[in-house]
């Protein structure tokens, strides 16, 4: 039976680069699959890992009807046997009722990807709608980690080099760049406790008594007295 099934992590955690692994497995088995991505780093209608991995896909945007996308297609004389659809916290709550539908009704698979909490903590419409429709959720193995060596679980937004919590929720950034431009925007992943306590890596630097190597020794320099 067709299955959705969501995919989640934070960001640096592989989930694009597992969707394009996925995509070759079931291609080179001869099914035939369509790719969705929307806002990738890398630009539109592009899949890409931080890997290097690359592959070109549908840009989806408010009008993307997922159901139509594959009906048109099957009138076509294609079969469409399975969706990859990356990104997929950038969908609308309509859109991932449309993959279930077509889960459901056109018996193909949905393999979504994405992160399911913002830069505020907060989960992503789209994100939401798949957690509550999903017929599996699967949080990726591969572990991102905060800049303490703790497992990161929360994604923070830095303008300028400082964390913010306020804006709007959807800002393409990367967590390659450091954000020190004074406007620019960049992400990192944090533990709960550094994103509580908007600490990122640049914070802790300044914050730590003896420079970089004494926060590593200390593992965290808002432990030391009066922090």
């Amino acid at each position: 039976m067709a299955e959705l099934v969501f995919f989640s992590g934070t960001m640096d955690c592989g989930k694009s680069t597992l969707a394009l692994q996925m995509h070759h497995n079931h291609a080179v088995r001869g099914r035939d699959g369509v790719l969705f991505t929307r806002h990738d780093r890398a630009g539109a209608a592009t899949i890409s890992s931080r890997l290097g991995l690359r592959r070109h896909a549908e840009e989806v945007d408010d009008g993307t009807d997922f159901w139509a996308e594959v009906v048109t297609r099957r009138t076509r004389g294609r079969p469409v046997d399975y969706l990859i659809a990356d990104e997929a916290q950038f969908y609308t709550a309509a859109q991932v009722e449309q993959l279930a539908r077509v889960v459901d009704e056109l018996s193909a698979d949905v393999f979504a990807f994405g992160i399911t909490t913002d830069f505020r903590a907060r989960l992503f419409p789209g994100s939401a709608r798949l957690v509550e429709l999903a017929d599996r959720v699967e949080v990726l193995q591969v572990r991102a980690l905060c800049w303490c060596g703790a497992r990161a679980t929360h994604n923070a937004r830095t303008v300028g080099g400082v964390m913010v919590v306020e804006g709007e929720q959807v800002v393409v950034g990367d967590v390659d760049g450091d954000g020190a431009d004074r406007a620019e925007v960049a992400y990192e992943v944090l533990c709960r406790r550094h994103h509580v306590r908007r600490m990122t890596a640049a914070t802790a630097r300044a914050l730590a008594p003896g420079g970089q190597d004494a926060l590593f020794e200390d593992g965290d320099p808002a432990r030391r007295p009066g922090a």
